[in-house]
């Protein structure tokens, strides 16, 4: 009889926790959008006390028109990549972002500006580095992904194939702003003092870990359930050697997934590189069947952030649940949903 009993407790007990486990895996997998789309201005030091009304303002007013230009083509019956290229679009031209129009200076006071795009249908992707002329460096990635054998060009080849695809090409002097530059020249001057080795180090690492990686990025849930990625920056002021951070890498700064969710990042570029963080996020979703949510925190806020990364991600699932998640001070952030509700912040909560 007392085997009889116990052979029925845990047989109950199995039940429950099985029913349990399937329940939490089914609230998981609840249509949350129909459609949706979330954009990145890029991440860091950005603290309220160092942002004047004006400026405040004019992020927030250039988030919320990015941001409302895809929403637009997402309920119109238009794909997440369109919707991802117009949203990009914006704060590319626009002075406020490291990308396209307002990227930074490197060590030689040119521009070279990376981007990358990938669809979540099938797999498809295209990214370029190091271009100095073209005007949206989304295009250009869009145009590699599209109209070549290739995922990844660089530099001058890069820019030649963006002019013979007939991209808007402009001279390098359309990327100069002042404040850009200035902040190469700040930068510069510190250099110039006397500092040993382990000195200079030390002062790059706490230059990188306090700026503003003004990278933008979008991500796009369409009415037909396909996901697109897309990241594009001006890279890290004052960088050198050509260097190459995330944003134009499949799977550290962009990546997307039907069957999983889609990732643009922005941060500390190498340390999303050996993370490959957008990537991870996904596979998690695969592989663990975790939430969006659980995702995103555990490689943002325990594995990035216990290798010294800084930075953060936007994110939309399968389901069109979204995801902001940030190691730094704050992120220019928006998001959208299926019912036209708007978000815009700049600051943690």
């Amino acid at each position: 009889m007392k085997r009889i009993l116990l052979l029925l407790f845990v047989t109950t007990f199995l039940s429950c926790n099985t029913t349990t486990q399937k329940d939490s895996n089914d609230n998981q997998n609840v249509q949350q959008n129909k459609f949706a789309i979330v954009i990145h201005g890029g991440a860091g030091t950005i603290l309220k006390e160092n942002m004047t009304p004006e400026l405040e303002k004019a992020y927030e007013e250039t988030l919320e028109e990015a941001i409302r230009v895809g929403y637009d083509i997402l309920k119109n019956e238009g794909s997440s990549t369109k919707a991802v290229e117009a949203s990009i679009h914006v704060m590319e031209n626009s002075p406020l972002f490291n990308a396209g129009k307002g990227a930074v200076f490197t060590n030689d006071e040119t521009n070279e500006m990376d981007a990358s795009i990938m669809e979540g249908k099938t797999l498809n992707a295209g990214a370029v580095a190091g271009v100095k002329t073209v005007k949206n460096p989304i295009t250009a990635a869009i145009e590699v992904m599209n109209n070549s054998n290739h995922v990844l060009l660089s530099g001058a080849g890069a820019d030649s194939f963006a002019k013979e695809k007939g991209l808007e090409i402009m001279d390098p002097s359309y990327f100069y702003t002042e404040r850009r530059f200035q902040s190469l020249q700040k930068i510069k001057e510190k250099e110039k003092t006397q500092l040993d080795h382990d000195e200079k180090t030390a002062f790059y690492d706490a230059d990188i870990k306090n700026s503003k990686f003004g990278t933008v990025g979008c991500v796009a849930l369409d009415k037909n359930g396909n996901i697109t990625a897309g990241t594009s920056t001006g890279g890290m002021t004052n960088k050198r050697w050509n260097r190459i951070g995330d944003s134009p890498i499949i799977g550290a700064g962009t990546y997307a997934n039907n069957a999983t969710c889609g990732v643009s990042s922005t941060g500390w570029g190498e340390y999303f590189i050996r993370g490959v963080v957008a990537h991870d996020i996904a596979a998690q979703i695969e592989y663990k069947n975790v939430s969006l949510k659980e995702a995103t925190q555990n490689v943002i806020q325990d594995k990035l952030t216990k290798m010294g990364g800084t930075g953060g991600i936007i994110a939309i699932d399968k389901n069109g649940a979204i995801a902001f998640e940030f190691n730094t001070a704050g992120m220019y952030r928006a998001s959208m949903n299926d019912k036209g509700e708007l978000t815009v912040k700049i600051y943690k909560d």
